[in-house]
């Protein structure tokens, strides 16, 4: 009889935790079992892959995506190019509307499937939208759950719409073809993200690179134009007050210290034609600094370049001319950088962030006169510094095809 009731207890503690594993079992596989029940197929899916914001007429909004075709993989559309025998792989559907949600839900009347902005990596606003304010819309951009805050913003010259229909050549969309750009640091490179740090920042002032249409060339149709980047809008608060030069860019590059290795050209004085450097780096610091109740800022830039192409009859196998050239090269960048700076003192947008810099070192002064930090930043005093250095001096001796008396120190 003990061994009899023992057996039982013995087979009862085992149901007992063979119940409970069972239970914990459940309690784990119930998420994983409930997780997909909301889920969207690929295949349901229209998938943006780039977008324009429009300002329309009576305060409307036009909403331009570029979706991508699926259908255009298996057709080889991916193997060639517009006019080399494949097929578009995007179509560009647009909407009016009172503001983008409006505009997108009447496109998504239109789509048979899904719209899905999670692989948009480009969103380009129309200057006349630009130039009215682009606050509303940058909100709904970072409230909605899909956009990436990596995806690179563009403001085109004129209308977006038409950056989305182009078919450039060598790629597959528009929208890469932008991106790739903004890759290369051509012009600034500005996402959603740093959008909205700028916007929302000390100075709220930003720059956001400036893209439009390379004409098509002779006999191509018009839409085949391929969109570049030909300078920066310039942002006060929200809204577009200005814009910069490819070259006044560059400047603005360099006083960001965001420069990447590029190709410098200048004309060296007192000789004709031009030497070029690459690659072009360079280490910059800015220092705030307030004295006697003046503020200034000092920017000192340590940069160097190695000699590609020598248009001059100078040795520059000689240290002395090699010296000289380090001069003209130093008041070239000089000049750069001040033609930056000016521009932007003229527009009293201070999209190099100084107000940042002057707040973290003299957070006291800066919190009585933030009120009227633009005017403040418009009569700042700047002082550049430039140190530049020749690397590299090429491996001939002199010029090709000039003889020994017509080659000089300079």
């Amino acid at each position: 009889m003990k061994n009899g009731s023992e057996r039982k207890k013995v087979m009862g503690s085992i149901k007992k935790h063979q119940f409970k594993k069972l239970v914990i079992l459940l309690i784990v596989m119930t998420p994983t079992v409930s997780g997909c029940w909301d889920r969207v197929e690929i295949n349901d899916l229209a998938i943006v892959t780039a977008a324009a914001i429009d300002r329309k007429d009576n305060n409307q909004i036009e909403l331009s995506i570029q979706v991508f075709i699926p259908k255009s993989l298996s057709s080889g559309g991916g193997q060639g190019g517009p006019g080399q025998g494949g097929t578009n792989t995007t179509l560009v559907r647009s909407e009016i509307g009172s503001n983008i949600s409006d505009a997108l839900s009447k496109l998504q009347s239109k789509i048979p499937r899904k719209i899905f902005w999670g692989q948009c990596k480009v969103f380009v606003f129309g200057e006349q939208l630009a130039k009215g304010g682009i606050q509303e819309q940058l909100d709904f951009l970072l409230r909605h759950p899909q956009p990436r805050e990596r995806a690179n913003v563009f403001v085109s010259k004129g209308k977006g719409k038409p950056i989305l229909q182009s078919v450039p050549p060598m790629e597959n969309y528009s929208g890469e073809v932008i991106r790739e750009l903004s890759d290369l640091h051509i012009g600034m490179q500005v996402t959603l993200q740093n959008l909205d740090e700028m916007l929302t920042g000390k100075p709220r002032a930003a720059a956001i690179p400036l893209v439009k249409i390379l004409p098509s060339e002779k006999g191509q149709k018009k839409l085949q134009g391929i969109p570049y980047i030909v300078g920066t809008a310039v942002f006060k608060k929200d809204k577009m007050t200005g814009t910069m030069t490819e070259k006044e860019t560059r400047g603005l590059l360099w006083l960001r210290d965001e420069m990447e290795s590029y190709t410098v050209t200048f004309k060296p004085e007192g000789v004709k034609g031009e030497i070029s450097l690459n690659p072009v780096s360079a280490k910059v610091k800015i220092i705030p600094q307030i004295i006697n109740d003046k503020w200034k800022v000092l920017v000192k830039i340590d940069t160097e370049g190695a000699v590609i192409q020598n248009g001059t009859n100078l040795n520059l196998s000689s240290l002395k001319t090699v010296k000289a050239v380090e001069r003209d090269f130093q008041k070239d960048i000089e000049k750069r950088l001040q033609l930056a700076f000016l521009n932007t003192q003229d527009k009293k947008a201070d999209i190099l962030g100084l107000g940042k810099e002057f707040y973290r070192k003299y957070p006291k002064q800066f919190n009585k006169i933030e009120n009227n930090w633009d005017e403040i930043f418009a009569e700042m005093e700047v002082e550049i510094d430039v140190a530049a250095h020749i690397r590299r001096q090429g491996y001939i001796n002199k010029p090709a095809g000039l003889s020994e008396e017509e080659v000089k120190d300079k």
